[in-house]
């Protein structure tokens, strides 16, 4: 992946907001995935983590067999590291325990923000933080349910990633585009 699709990704996907819980599903095992990594690592593994994951189906990754996570284990496709592969499938069971008591991620997610986007209005890069206190709580949250290899930063990311905050700088042409997309 080069330049040309890091910017792509910035200028078409990164901070729209996002409602649909597979989406949300791909983006929690991408940030999980990424801890320790760089953001273009992922996006160039994206692809191999699309068909490992079936198409980030929860509903397949909870039941991914034994024998499946071992080949996953030397898929170059992917970033192989055990904890991460096994917190996918544990993360891919907890969030339908989830989705089961709020009626889908995306609603228990939104909460957390009060179900409007966070604009940061940020004018320069000093301005965007690495964690919140919405991240705090939800990282916090999300661990008593269970959750793995989602700390703070981790999901201030996702959250900057699926719109629930607009971290795009006010000079950036996509903070007003991505500010019309808020709900």
């Amino acid at each position: 992946m080069g330049f040309e699709e890091y910017i792509a990704y910035h200028d078409k996907e990164w901070g729209v907001p996002v409602y649909d819980d597979r989406v949300h599903f791909e983006f929690l095992i991408l940030e999980s995935a990424q801890a320790g990594l760089s953001w273009s690592t992922i996006l160039k593994k994206r692809t191999g983590y699309k068909e490992a994951f079936a198409d980030f189906d929860y509903k397949v990754v909870a039941d991914l067999p034994e024998g499946y996570i071992q080949e996953l284990l030397s898929n170059p496709g992917i970033i192989r590291n055990e904890l991460k592969i096994r917190s996918a499938v544990n993360n891919a069971r907890r969030f339908m325990e989830v989705q089961s008591e709020f009626g889908s991620f995306s609603h228990y997610i939104w909460d957390f923000v009060n179900g409007k986007v966070i604009d940061r209005a940020a004018k320069s890069m000093e301005m965007v933080p690495a964690t919140t206190p919405e991240s705090d709580r939800l990282a916090k949250d999300l661990k008593k349910r269970g959750f793995k290899f989602l700390g703070s930063t981790t999901i201030y990311a996702h959250m900057q990633a699926t719109g629930l905050v607009n971290d795009h700088l006010t000079s950036c042409f996509r903070y007003e585009e991505v500010k019309l997309l808020a709900r």
